[in-house]
């Protein structure tokens, strides 16, 4: 089960049935769904991707997946799961407009990060980010994930692959 994690200013929680209006808006908004998955959706198959989280997701404690919340108002979505693409586990996340440029974003990727090395135990958390997402990328860079791969997409474009290590007390690579 998808358990509640707190950052000074977000709470990230399970979805609520409640939130399907604000996660369809979220992923409606081209500025974030540009950069997620395969881009902008329509609004039933963000509807049926909602629908899925509680079918699928939580039904059958598949991935973590959180409503990422500020005062009580839905900013933003998150998760960690385990994908083929980086043989590993890869964080997710996005906040809506609104919450941008006020550092949430880093809080927001700090905190699932933390929870893939502390609570799963991992030794490697990945990230995979379109090369034309600065604003990701130089949020990663900031928090030390580290570049290891580009991968040529279909349509063209790249995708970057990055991780980041979990460090002993001293600073030093565990794994």
């Amino acid at each position: 089960m998808t358990p509640t994690l707190r950052t000074e200013r977000l709470l990230l929680e399970p979805y609520l049935p409640d939130d399907e209006e604000g996660f369809v808006a979220l992923f409606q908004d081209t500025r974030v769904s540009r950069w997620m998955g395969d881009g902008p959706a329509s609004e039933a198959a963000d509807r049926a991707l909602f629908g899925r989280i509680f079918t699928k997701v939580y039904a059958q404690d598949l991935f973590d997946v959180w409503a990422v919340r500020r005062d009580g108002l839905l900013v933003g979505h998150a998760e960690i799961k385990a994908t083929e693409a980086t043989g590993g586990h890869e964080i997710i996340y996005a906040l809506a407009p609104a919450a941008w440029g006020l550092g949430l974003g880093t809080e927001l990727a700090e905190a699932v990060t933390a929870y893939g090395f502390g609570t799963l135990g991992l030794a490697r958390v990945h990230a995979t980010v379109a090369a034309s997402n600065t604003a990701s990328l130089a949020l990663l860079d900031r928090i030390g994930f580290e570049h290891v791969q580009d991968v040529e997409e279909e349509d063209g474009s790249t995708t970057r692959v990055l991780v980041r290590r979990r460090t002993a007390t001293d600073g030093s690579p565990l794994a």
